[in-house]
């Protein structure tokens, strides 16, 4: 187990790293309300909205957790005019996230996923839907530009990149070269989360995968640890990266390097897990602050575990705060 000291040291690093965060800006929207009959028109359940609250999800929630953990922070996207990106725009600005870099389509919304959440008045609320919206067409030419223009001004002044793709078009090629052609002439390191497609990112310096991304990259199942590390040293030599984070729930994560070493980190906590969705963007955003700080790759991702295992002990999408961190070290290392 890596030395207390020195995780609390890391994170005193961390404070103030300056990063660009560019990907599928995603608002979590969720709808609460009480059922009080069925409807007239149809055999369906009438829903009395109490509530409507907009949550940062997709490359939003990593830019929001690297605010909470201390990092200065540039957002990179693409949204519509309406609510969803109203309220992205809201939380972010309240962390302090520099939100220019957040283009608006008025022709496109901003994608959204609603959740309606349930219940009477003696029941438990529960989810009964979720509504996705999204325009899968390309960006326009005109809001590439803008992008562009916007990394040019932006790249000079950070010390860290992450891409975070979650399918929806957002980082095109011609944004992913020029972000590859800049932090590689001048020694930026670079992290890419891709649910669905990792293999065009050929050359980033650090992947983030899940095993189940993991197996998805090398076209089979992985069936044991055998083969778990076989895929790992494949997908690193494939992308001709630095690093490779697999995340791997109660096994914790295993961290593949191109010098050969494979690091296997375990879970800090197994006490109950309530939701693991957003932990991903937890660790990612954990990772490249301390890269970005000039911290060897080891300790990152030692420090991205113990914030991800706080993460999946919050419901939904969620962030973990500096003091989070600090007191559960302090107190469990």
């Amino acid at each position: 187990m890596m030395d207390k000291d020195l995780l609390l040291n890391v994170i005193d690093q961390m404070q103030g790293s300056e990063v660009l965060i560019i990907g599928d800006m995603i608002a979590d929207i969720y709808l609460e309300g009480t059922i009080s009959r069925i409807s007239r028109e149809a055999p369906v359940l009438v829903l009395e909205q109490a509530a409507e609250k907009v949550v940062a999800g997709g490359a939003a929630n990593v830019v929001n957790n690297t605010a909470t953990l201390g990092g200065k922070v540039h957002a990179a996207g693409l949204l519509g005019n309406d609510s969803g990106a109203r309220g992205l725009t809201e939380i972010l600005e309240g962390r302090g996230v520099d939100v220019e870099g957040l283009v608006r389509d008025d022709e496109r919304p901003t994608i959204s996923k609603t959740r309606v959440i349930a219940g009477g008045r003696t029941t438990v609320s529960q989810q009964i839907v979720r509504i996705d919206k999204e325009n899968k067409a390309p960006m326009k030419p005109e809001h590439e530009t803008q992008l562009s223009r916007y990394l040019a001004a932006v790249l000079p002044k950070v010390k860290g990149v992450v891409l975070s793709d979650y399918g929806s078009g957002t980082i095109t090629e011609q944004l992913k070269q020029q972000i590859f052609g800049y932090c590689h002439q001048h020694n930026i390191p670079t992290i890419v989360d891709s649910r669905y497609d990792i293999l065009r990112f050929k050359t980033v310096d650090y992947i983030k995968q899940n095993d189940s991304e993991l197996a998805a990259a090398v076209g089979r199942t992985l069936n044991n640890e055998e083969e778990l590390m076989a895929a790992g040293r494949e997908l690193l030599a494939k992308m001709e990266a630095k690093g490779v984070l697999i995340t791997r729930g109660e096994e914790g994560m295993t961290l593949f390097r191109a010098d050969g070493r494979v690091d296997n980190i375990p879970v800090s906590d197994k006490s109950e897990v309530f939701d693991v969705s957003g932990a991903g963007d937890t660790c990612v955003a954990t990772v490249i602050l301390a890269l970005a700080a000039g911290v060897e790759p080891l300790a990152a991702a030692t420090l991205s575990n113990i914030a991800s295992g706080i993460a999946v002990r919050k419901m939904g999408t969620s962030t973990v705060s500096t003091r989070e961190l600090r007191d559960y070290i302090k107190k469990n290392m």
